[in-house]
């Protein structure tokens, strides 16, 4: 199982779980644009490659998959997956998984507003959401909506600009400011989250690992401790039924009185994947199946309540002359 991560950037422990999955059966293969991303060094294989926005890049990681007889890709950046929706086929053709979802989901994924109409339209519980301040104003005088509310990109990443927000007046502040297309939504509790597989070949979920966070920085939780609910296990599935997945999603839930509201998917391996690894819900072996035409089945809740997860920085350590494309001015 050759196995490629595109933009791997930072991911190290990411990598080395998929090299210690696969066992030697297969490499991991890592590219970025940037010859001091760190997770590079911990790949079998390493590539710079052209940004995302070049047109060379697509037929560079084409050739890539092919020169090394790859079997499965994915992104670690969500720019790049609509990259790989809108060209699954150029990989399938190869013989090559996309860990990928179609391109109308990936579309929802990256604008909320779109996603909270189509959820709603599904029956879906979801926050309630506006995108704009009359529509909301409205909302507010018919006590369909109260303050305080959280306003947020209406494509954004990784919490940059979601913030909360008391009044009327630093409402239409913020969101006339010009920094972000904004979105407004009620404000939820229960901050909870879930790492989910889709199995490439039933496109059904097959497996999920829950966590409450404990601790969160910008860009996702850096403390989980995980827990089970069946009810959440249902709601994952129901979800998964009207949005077309292919390999592991990162999803986002409320719980409030006694109800889950999905808020936001990343399709693709979550920061916070390392968790449900480390508690032994291992996404390789499912993608290691479905490459070889076996249909995983659905296994949810198989492991403990109350394991920790405890999330810390550290370091990658090489030589000038070892790292790729070495440009560097060493004083």
């Amino acid at each position: 199982m050759n196995f490629l991560f595109l933009s791997a950037g930072r991911r190290v422990k990411l990598l080395l779980n998929a090299k210690q999955s696969i066992n030697g059966s297969g490499l991991v293969l890592a590219t970025d644009r940037n010859s001091t991303a760190p997770a590079l060094y911990v790949a079998d294989k390493q590539f710079i490659v052209p940004s995302i926005n070049d047109e060379t890049y697509l037929p560079t990681i084409h050739d890539i998959c092919i020169d090394n007889d790859v079997k499965a890709i994915t992104t670690l950046i969500d720019p790049e997956i609509e990259i790989l929706s809108k060209n699954r086929k150029l990989f399938e053709l190869q013989g090559i998984t996309v860990l990928a979802p179609s391109e109308d989901t990936a579309s929802l994924c990256f604008n909320k507003y779109e996603m909270f109409k189509f959820l709603k339209s599904k029956g879906i519980s979801t926050p309630l959401t506006f995108h704009s301040i009359a529509d909301f104003s409205l909302a507010l005088k018919n006590g369909e909506i109260s303050f305080p509310v959280f306003l947020k990109p209406i494509c954004g990443s990784g919490s940059v600009g979601a913030h909360g927000v008391e009044t009327m007046q630093q409402l239409i502040e913020d969101f006339n400011s010009g920094r972000f297309d904004y979105i407004i939504q009620e404000m939820m509790t229960g901050d909870c989250d879930a790492d989910v597989y889709i199995d490439t070949i039933s496109h059904k979920a097959v497996s999920a690992f829950s966590k409450r966070k404990i601790e969160t920085r910008i860009g996702g939780a850096s403390k989980t401790v995980s827990f089970k609910d069946e009810r959440l296990f249902k709601f994952i599935q129901e979800i998964c039924d009207v949005l077309e997945f292919s390999g592991p999603v990162d999803m986002d839930f409320f719980f409030k009185d006694g109800k889950y509201y999905i808020s936001e998917v990343n399709p693709r391996f979550g920061g916070a994947y390392l968790h449900a690894y480390g508690a032994g819900v291992d996404f390789f072996k499912l993608i290691n199946n479905n490459i070889n035409g076996i249909t995983n089945k659905p296994c949810f809740g198989d492991y403990e309540e109350g394991v920790v997860m405890m999330m810390y920085d550290d370091v990658v350590i090489r030589k000038a002359n070892e790292m790729i494309n070495n440009d560097f001015n060493i004083i």
